[in-house]
């Protein structure tokens, strides 16, 4: 009867880990029998003469994610700012970031000269987007990127074009390209970049004869500042100025985007009220909804720079505070060594 037993509950367990296997078939097919990615390895075969039966193997192990789709559908963006805002502008991110900023001062220093992005808002990019490196992604990038190139129609285009630059950064670099991780949309590494972006904007920062994004900081670093820098940020020029009041008339103003943008010097004269300094440089008008009510900005050049790299207005407000707290962290860190230096001395 024991012997019974054991082999019943062998069987049980077999028998679960099979259905588990078929259902995980059945809900993540593989893109081998895909017209859309047949089509799409056509293309790569003609238009960057790839190998047709590699590229064929490679997408037979390929397959959709349901979660990436569904994550697709619930982004962090989406939150109110109230909620959104200490996601990130937090603790443990900011004394993560002085951590950062004081192990890499010497990169950032010389980021900061070389592309005119200050150490601040680099170190709270990589903040936003990784947590210092810490949560680079868990999804295979084919994976990520193929479901939504064959399965997310509304986006199909944009991530079918980084499907491709993927694959060429892949033959580039020799990297395998089912063993490389990133996050639901396929971005990868210390600074999350989308392919395009990796091989337009990455930098070999110190000078090792790689661009290596995943594991060297130096690399991440100096790729996020020639980005921005790619992207028109201006050495020096404000980011964002708070606004006093807003006329109601004016509140419809908000959050038109960029190409809805007039010098700040004129935004008085439509309802909007700033202490900034009255001058030709454009803004646009944006509205968060913070804990009391709207919180009304101006946002200049470098902030709609921000939003390059994530189009959210939450995204960019948030990596912009992040830098700001950093900022006064660390000088009070550097002014505490400092204290303890000379109480030393003394």
């Amino acid at each position: 009867m024991k012997h019974l037993l054991v082999v019943c509950c062998m069987l049980m367990v077999l028998s679960s880990a099979q259905a588990k296997q078929q259902r995980a078939t059945v809900q993540e097919p593989s893109f081998a029998q895909s017209p859309d990615a047949a089509a799409f390895i056509g293309e790569m075969v003609q238009r960057h003469q790839f190998n047709q039966d590699e590229l064929t193997r490679l997408f037979r192990d390929v397959h959709l994610k349901q979660s990436i789709l569904n994550a697709m559908d619930r982004p962090a963006e989406a939150k109110p700012w109230s909620v959104y805002r200490p996601l990130f502008v937090e603790p443990k991110r900011i004394a993560g970031g002085v951590r950062f900023w004081a192990a890499h001062a010497d990169t950032l220093a010389r980021a900061e000269a070389q592309y005119g992005v200050p150490a601040s808002m680099i170190v709270a990019i990589i903040g936003v987007e990784t947590f210092y490196g810490r949560n680079t992604g868990s999804y295979r990038v084919i994976d990520a990127l193929a479901t939504l190139a064959f399965a997310y129609p509304k986006r199909a285009p944009y991530f079918r074009g980084e499907l491709e630059q993927f694959l060429l950064l892949s033959r580039e670099t020799g990297f395998d390209p089912l063993t490389i991780k990133g996050s639901y949309a396929g971005a990868m590494g210390i600074s999350q970049f989308m392919p395009s972006s990796y091989r337009q904007y990455g930098v070999d920062f110190d000078g090792d004869g790689l661009r290596d994004l995943w594991d060297n900081a130096d690399d991440a670093i100096g790729s996020v500042a020639q980005y921005f820098q790619g992207y028109g940020w201006k050495r020096g020029a404000p980011v964002v100025a708070p606004v006093q009041h807003v006329e109601e008339h004016a509140q419809g103003l908000a959050n038109r985007g960029w190409s809805f943008r007039i010098p700040i010097k004129d935004w008085a004269g439509v309802g909007v009220g700033t202490d900034a300094q009255k001058t030709d440089a454009d803004a646009m008008l944006l509205e968060l909804a913070g804990v009391d009510g709207p919180e009304y900005w101006l946002g200049y050049e470098n902030f709609y720079v921000i939003t390059r790299y994530n189009h959210s207005f939450h995204y960019a407000m948030a990596a912009w505070q992040l830098s700001q707290a950093l900022e006064a962290a660390r000088a009070a860190a550097l002014t505490g060594q400092a204290n303890t230096t000379a109480h030393v001395k003394q």
